[in-house]
């Protein structure tokens, strides 16, 4: 007679939760986990308070102990989230914990029309949580390598799961820059989307941003309440940016201003995200090669940039400064009636290694495509190497 099936409890997290769930999360990813929803207090109580949020708690049902975690995180005035700190105690694993919790968020989240769609990043240190996502309706959307620095350098998976009808209501993009095309046709192929009509462009590329050294006078502003502030007055509104559910903590710009760039940059994780720049994207773009340079400096081993699929310029400007194209997100940001397709461009300052990397299958052609385009980006021809 095989042995019968325990139902987790599964409920919504509360405050009282918050040191078992320090715990939890300890026991899974051990001291070096860099996400403050398993880490600090304070942070914990906001999400489990946060309107905007879900996050929900497994029991055991005979002895009450928390067993497994997991949340989507959204934000006021966005209709995408996040589905963050799935963690199942070592002595609970493979009984399905994972999957349950994921899918009542997604029941409440997605199927009751608060959002628009959930994006998840997935450690591929073993196929375990790729196959969590995907039995959940998670579909994959890219590589990220080298993206966060936990006991080693590790890189993430990026899935994604709309809400039904959204991928019909995407506004559609004619052309993009050549690098580019290999990651649509993949995506088209793994999400059904039709990338076919797309067009390669040649947008121009910025002009250089100026004498040798340059670089060593642009100012990196660690301060965050300051540059919160400051950044609410730069972009009173969502219009001139779009970067979810991350909050600018740094600030850099040249000796004579004529720029700000606002990023995140996580430092126990090793990463940063640039969000965006003042007057525009466009304004910075030249200047890309010293930001990347002063955020290696700052301890950001990996920077990343979400850009329109529409905006050719930014995507050119990126392209030439070595940053590669990994992910695409389709139908990310709503606009009206349509959504706007984004791609996940980034660059890291340490070797990319994919051996040990536990890729499922539909995941393969998405790192395929990384590699070829990092090897184009990166490795000479034939025609630059010396005879």
């Amino acid at each position: 007679m095989s042995p019968a099936v325990v139902t987790p409890l599964v409920t919504a997290a509360a405050r009282p939760d918050i040191a078992e769930l320090r715990q939890l999360y300890y026991a899974v990813y051990g001291p070096h986990y860099p996400v403050a929803l398993g880490t600090d207090p304070a942070e914990m109580a906001r999400l489990i308070e946060d309107p905007y949020s879900l996050w929900l708690v497994g029991r055991c049902p005979g002895t009450g102990a928390l067993t497994g975690s997991a949340a989507i995180h959204g934000e006021a005035g966005s209709r995408i989230g996040r589905l963050e700190g799935i963690a199942v105690h070592p002595e609970h694993r493979s009984a399905g914990l994972a999957a349950t919790l994921t899918e009542a968020l997604c029941a409440g989240m997605l199927d009751t029309g608060r959002l628009d769609s959930v994006y998840a990043t997935v450690r591929t240190v073993s196929a375990g949580p790729q196959r969590v996502v995907a039995r959940n309706g998670f579909r994959p959307l890219g590589i990220l390598p080298n993206a966060v620095d936990l006991r080693s350098r590790e890189s993430l998976a990026l899935y994604a799961r709309h809400s039904a009808g959204v991928l019909d209501r995407r506004i559609p993009v004619t052309e993009v820059p050549a690098p580019l095309l290999p990651l649509l046709r993949t995506a088209g192929a793994a999400l059904g989307v039709d990338y076919s009509g797309v067009r390669a462009t040649t947008a121009p590329r910025p002009a250089p941003a100026g004498p040798q050294g340059a670089g060593d006078r642009l100012e990196l502003i660690e301060a965050p309440a300051f540059v919160r502030r400051r950044f609410r007055e730069r972009f009173p509104s969502a219009d001139g940016w779009f970067y979810p559910l991350h909050t600018p903590n740094v600030l850099l710009t040249p000796e004579d201003g004529r720029f700000e760039v606002y990023a995140y940059l996580n430092r126990a994780g090793g990463y940063c995200s640039l969000l965006t720049a003042h007057p525009d994207p466009a304004a910075a773009a030249a200047c890309l090669e010293p930001v990347t340079r002063a955020l290696a400096r700052a301890g950001a081993g990996y920077v990343e940039a979400l850009v329109p699929l529409a905006h050719h310029e930014v995507l050119s400007a990126f392209l030439s400064e070595g940053f590669v194209a990994g992910a695409v997100y389709p139908a990310m940001r709503a606009d009206g009636d349509g959504f706007h397709d984004y791609a996940v461009l980034s660059r890291s300052g340490e070797r990319v290694d994919f051996r040990g990397v536990a890729v499922e299958p539909p995941l393969q052609p998405y790192l395929d495509c990384y590699v070829s385009a990092w090897a184009s980006a990166h490795l000479p021809t034939p025609s630059e190497v010396a005879p």
